[in-house]
């Protein structure tokens, strides 16, 4: 199963978008990485590195970032790792978390789960 690795300035958001997304799945290994070790607001390469190597199978780990220097941070783990199975996914934090557990859930394959977050970027909260 893929599993989600959750990227935030925060602890408590990336907590709470973890608690969230495991509610819609929760079969779906799923990891947050937020804030800094001593819990104050910021990103942390290990903490992400450390979620990443929580929730690592062969079949790949998608993460999500709220914004930043969470995407920086997280770029610069990933290109550490050099691992071709751990994507980032561009979306809404917690849109795109549900999204990504339910699908990985489903059994859904990294690729599939990048190409649905993709299509769901478009998608209206309501109609004016």
């Amino acid at each position: 199963m893929v599993g989600i690795v959750i990227v935030s300035h925060s602890q408590k958001l990336a907590e709470g978008v973890v608690e969230i997304a495991g509610m819609m799945a929760k079969d779906a290994p799923i990891a947050a990485a937020g804030g800094l070790e001593d819990g104050t607001l910021g990103t942390s390469y290990e903490k992400i590195c450390a979620a990443i190597e929580s929730i690592y199978s062969a079949d790949g780990v998608a993460v999500l970032m709220d914004m930043g220097s969470a995407v920086m941070t997280t770029e610069m783990v990933l290109e550490d790792l050099a691992r071709d199975n751990v994507k980032m996914l561009d979306c809404p934090l917690v849109e795109g978390a549900v999204l990504a557990a339910v699908e990985s859930a489903g059994g859904r394959t990294l690729a599939e789960i990048s190409k649905r977050i993709e299509e769901s970027r478009a998608v209206k909260k309501f109609s004016e």
